[in-house]
């Protein structure tokens, strides 16, 4: 199921791209930072923003913070903060819960209490990030120009055993995939007869909303 309303808890360089990219793409975004400043020059940028203390229980209740399909924790530098206010949400119970580590160790300690995707910033870029959490089966995004991505996207049981044939990617939707990454090694430039299993990614170039178009076909078999 495709996500729609996130909620970002940090506003800083990292939390304001990802939830400006998140609206980009024409999604719901509340942001929430505990400085005064940056909520208010936020507030035109996202659909909702709020000043509060995310380390605190009843408010991140009082805001309906479990009604997210995805909260994103993007605290800065507090990583007391930061643990404390994932094991809140994981305790609340919102769906998904992604978080920023500001080191490995951080990290692992993020793992350990059942956050379901780290992110290491340094490494990834928030509009990477914002495609991959909108799109279930989005394992990765490449921006090539203005006009042109590259994904990979991972292959749903329901397509098990299916030919790209089956799929025609290219008639249906202008897209094409240009590998198959199986078990057993990468197929380059495969043929319409080359059959998919579960878990196989598919390598797809094509626009924006070619890609998506695709991705939603998938998930709807």
């Amino acid at each position: 199921m495709k996500m729609k309303q996130f909620v970002i808890i940090g506003l800083g360089r990292f939390g304001s791209s990802l939830g400006a990219e998140l609206i980009n793409q024409g999604l719901e975004v509340m942001g929430i930072d505990k400085d005064e400043e940056v909520v208010d020059e936020m507030a035109d940028k996202l659909t909702h923003v709020v000043q509060a203390d995310c380390t605190d229980e009843e408010t991140l209740r009082a805001l309906g913070i479990r009604n997210f399909d995805c909260a994103v924790v993007a605290i800065g530098d507090d990583i007391q903060a930061s643990i404390l206010t994932t094991l809140l949400l994981k305790e609340i119970g919102v769906r998904t819960v992604v978080a920023k580590a500001l080191s490995e160790l951080h990290g692992k300690v993020l793992e350990r209490i059942g956050v379901d995707r780290v992110i290491f910033p340094e490494r990834e870029m928030g509009i990477r990030v914002a495609h991959q959490l909108v799109s279930p089966n989005l394992l990765d995004y490449i921006e090539l120009s203005k006009d042109y991505t590259i994904a990979e996207l991972s292959v749903p049981s329901c397509m098990n055993g299916r030919s790209l044939k089956d799929l025609d990617p290219r008639a249906r939707h202008g897209c094409s995939v240009v590998a198959i990454n199986k078990k057993g090694g990468v197929i380059i430039a495969p043929t319409a007869d080359d059959v998919l299993a579960e878990k196989d990614v598919m390598v797809i170039i094509g626009t924006n909303k070619q890609i998506e178009q695709f991705e939603q076909e998938l998930v709807s078999r």
